[in-house]
């Protein structure tokens, strides 16, 4: 997620970004077609899938932490964390980290992919990464799904694989998916043929249950549901920017801004 501040870097890494392989697919909407066996089985007939998710020096923890906690139990389905090296990756706000089980160059394939968002250096700092963004072009040619949370859709978008399609962001990084080549769409997540892009953090919650329901069925996803208790009732109601007055989100891009970590 993306604070106040990094209106300016982001801007100076959209110069440089995108990427010679652009994503053919077509727009389904929130939520498309899938197999529900409803036996808990896996709804490819019991091939096991892996779901791969990058981590990177600055990324955001929820956006990553959330969507394995819906698929990290589903039968039949593995998730592996892939980083530069693994071993522990920073999150944006330094006072956590998540290890990174393999490296980029030993994974060269998933059924999913996963790139979660970070705060202004993780974000700019890897939509610059011709390593990553390579990566992230490699295994898209193979997946079922590619996906993001929150501001990972402009890593996408740096990939080149958001242009022309249906995405959505950040809400304070919204006019920077136009820059990369996508159209900002509204809603928790936005399914755009094999591409699912989550909103801000929270989002990458709903998008991992939908995830779940593709891959192992509805009956599947909904014990998920229980299983974490995800029965969402916040105190307020300033959950999108829609809903916020204009103090509130100044602020929430100050919190954001104070808690991140400035580059070493």
């Amino acid at each position: 997620m993306l604070g106040a501040a990094g209106a300016g870097a982001l801007a100076v890494g959209l110069t440089g970004a995108g990427g010679s392989a652009a994503a053919v697919s077509s727009y389904r909407g929130n939520r498309g077609d899938r197999s529900d066996r409803g036996d808990g089985r896996p709804a490819d007939g019991g091939r096991g899938r892996t779901v791969a998710i990058l981590l990177y020096d600055g990324f955001t923890a929820l956006d990553a932490v959330g969507p394995y906690e819906m698929l990290c139990r589903l039968p039949g389905v593995r998730v592996v964390t892939v980083a530069h090296r693994p071993g522990p990756v920073r999150t944006d706000t330094g006072q956590l980290a998540l290890t990174a089980e393999r490296a980029l160059a030993d994974v060269r394939r998933a059924d999913v992919l996963l790139v979660p968002g970070g705060g202004n250096r993780g974000t700019v700092a890897t939509m610059e990464d011709r390593a990553v963004l390579n990566w992230v072009r490699l295994l898209h040619r193979r997946t079922t799904w590619t996906t993001s949370v929150c501001t990972g859709s402009l890593i996408l978008g740096s990939a080149g694989l958001l242009k022309g399609l249906p995405a959505t962001t950040y809400w304070a990084s919204r006019p920077y998916l136009a820059k990369l080549g996508a159209v900002w769409t509204p809603g928790r997540f936005v399914e755009a043929g094999r591409i699912i892009t989550a909103a801000g953090v929270s989002a990458g919650l709903d998008m991992g249950l939908h995830l779940a329901a593709r891959l192992c069925g509805d009956a599947t996803a909904r014990a998920t549901q229980l299983a974490v208790e995800y029965d969402p009732h916040p105190p307020f109601d300033s959950g999108s920017p829609e809903k916020a007055d204009e103090t509130t989100r100044r602020l929430a891009l100050k919190l954001i801004d104070d808690a991140v970590v400035p580059a070493a």
